[in-house]
């Protein structure tokens, strides 16, 4: 009795393996998780850029080619900017 209940069980683990997503696929819940994460590190990054106060011009500069890159990959992600 406890041989023809652990076939089928195997039978059962056998069909579901083949309706699994491949290795490496992720959902489109995970998809948006991942990009809400992305999209609040890169806030987070443009806010700190923001904040920097500096009287050198090098560091000023670099700190404006940062924004810009920052805010690129913001976009690209379609977030806008909130006044």
């Amino acid at each position: 009795m406890a041989r023809g209940w652990e076939s089928k069980s195997v039978e059962g683990q056998q069909e579901g393996a083949g309706q699994t997503r491949p290795a490496g696929a992720a959902t489109p819940q995970q998809q948006e998780q991942t990009r809400q994460r992305r999209l609040q590190g890169l806030q987070m990054q443009r806010e700190r850029i923001l904040s920097e106060r500096t009287s050198s011009p090098h560091r000023r500069s670099a700190l404006q080619l940062a924004l810009a890159d920052v805010e690129r990959e913001l976009e690209q992600l379609g977030w806008t900017i909130h006044i």
